[in-house]
């Protein structure tokens, strides 16, 4: 997710690359649904027989974990429609196709890149040694487990020695994740996906059982069509963090509110060497943050536009967390200021008004971006701006892998 904060175990892009696996898959459609917990989720099918899972699908890490075996625990997981005790799992020993990643395991360096395997000698018969246990901190939650091999099956298609991550214990996390990051163990490269998208459907925070779908392209030929806007994937920044190596940055010119830019500054829009700024495109993460100077400026300028004709709900805005929050009771009809942004090539996301301001009664809306508490005129750590999910609603998101790009247009997602 896009607040990912990981330990020492995660890959770094100095590994070498996954090769394009030898697989019969074209092109597939995933269901993805709209979850209370303000996730999308995708069903995936791993092993031999196939075992279903629900996973969250997540743009901002690349490890494609599920919770494994009859063991597995998830403290602090009482979410909406969340039974902590009964989380479906992955039963390895159910699948015939089920291996544990080795050390010496080429694959086994997309995560561990400067893993150390023991000398066996010619006694490779007996010397078993496994690829070491995996720690993923995100931001509001953690997982650890071992990594496997197994069988990822779509209707008519599969992807053989796929590898996914069996997770014994997590927090804060109410199932697997799909990663869709840019890592070499994500599912876009282990499937050698050329491009893929999707359309969310609103959100109610209800687990409502409508979808869209998630499409995946291995093979070429164009996307959407010319009402697509594209704006290029910024190369990703060599920090020492790396998590930062699976993110989409992208580079975002300009903030308007009701027309007028804000002026963020260049620190916060174009990440420095070490990975601090920039903004990034994360479907795991909800509301879109920005660094509290960048919130502030945008903010304000809804405070000062939309103050001229409606009072400030305070309270509400104690209680929720969001700000700024409006009265508006009375009225038959709103109209706001619209809200911008403005990347890099020309392209410009123009939000939908229900992307960037939510009723939290009849009488009551407020403003669904969110910031932290960092002191003021920081930068870091991490993106300065994460576009989540919920100011992606109802836009059509294509991730071009083979040409580096991102491109979307505003479409009624169903």
């Amino acid at each position: 997710m896009a607040e990912a904060q990981p330990l020492r175990h995660r890959i770094s892009h100095q590994s070498p690359p996954p090769q394009t696996p030898k697989t019969n898959i074209s092109d597939a459609k995933v269901p993805l649904f709209p979850r209370g917990y303000g996730g999308y989720s995708i069903s995936l099918s791993f092993g031999t027989p196939p075992q279903t899972l629900s996973f969250v699908m997540d743009t901002g890490s690349s490890l494609v974990w599920f919770p494994c075996t009859q063991r597995y625990t998830c403290s602090s997981c009482n979410f909406v429609s969340m039974n902590p005790s009964n989380i479906s799992t992955f039963i390895p020993r159910s699948s015939s196709s089920s291996r544990i990643v080795g050390c010496k395991n080429p694959k086994c360096r997309w995560v561990f890149p400067d893993v150390q395997c023991k000398d066996c000698g010619g006694n490779s018969t007996t010397c078993t040694e496994f690829c070491p246990p995996y720690i993923i901190q995100y931001g509001s939650g953690s997982t650890t487990g071992l990594l496997l091999s197994d069988t990822l099956i779509f209707p008519e298609k599969s992807v053989n020695n796929f590898v996914v991550g069996c997770s014994i214990f997590s927090s804060r996390q109410p199932s697997g994740i799909a990663g869709f990051g840019r890592g070499p163990e994500s599912l876009p490269a282990q499937m050698g996906l050329k491009r893929f998208s999707y359309c969310l459907v609103s959100h109610r925070f209800d687990d409502t059982p409508v979808s869209s779908d998630l499409i995946l392209v291995s093979g070429g030929g164009a996307g959407k069509g010319s009402a697509t806007n594209y704006t290029p994937f910024r190369k990703n920044p060599t920090s020492s963090n790396p998590a930062y190596q699976d993110y989409y940055y992208v580079t975002l010119r300009k903030i308007t509110v009701g027309g007028v830019n804000v002026r963020a500054p260049y620190k916060f829009l174009v990440p420095d060497s070490d990975g601090n700024g920039g903004t990034i495109v994360d479907s795991g993460t909800t509301f879109t943050f920005m660094e509290n100077p960048v919130f502030e400026l945008v903010a304000q300028q809804f405070e000062k536009q939309v103050g001229k004709n409606y009072s400030r709900a305070t309270e509400v805005e104690n209680q929720s967390g969001l700000r700024p929050c409006f009265n508006i009771s009375g009225e038959n009809s709103l109209t706001l200021p619209q809200l911008s942004f403005q990347f890099k090539g020309g392209a410009e996301m123009v939000l939908p008004l229900a992307d960037y301001f939510s009723f939290l009664d009849d009488s009551v809306i407020c403003m669904t971006i969110v910031t932290n508490s960092a002191a003021e005129g920081s930068v870091g750590p991490g993106p300065a701006i994460i576009l989540g999910n919920y100011q992606q609603q109802n836009f059509y998101l294509e991730y071009d892998l083979e040409n580096e790009r991102l491109g979307f247009q505003k479409q009624l997602c169903k």
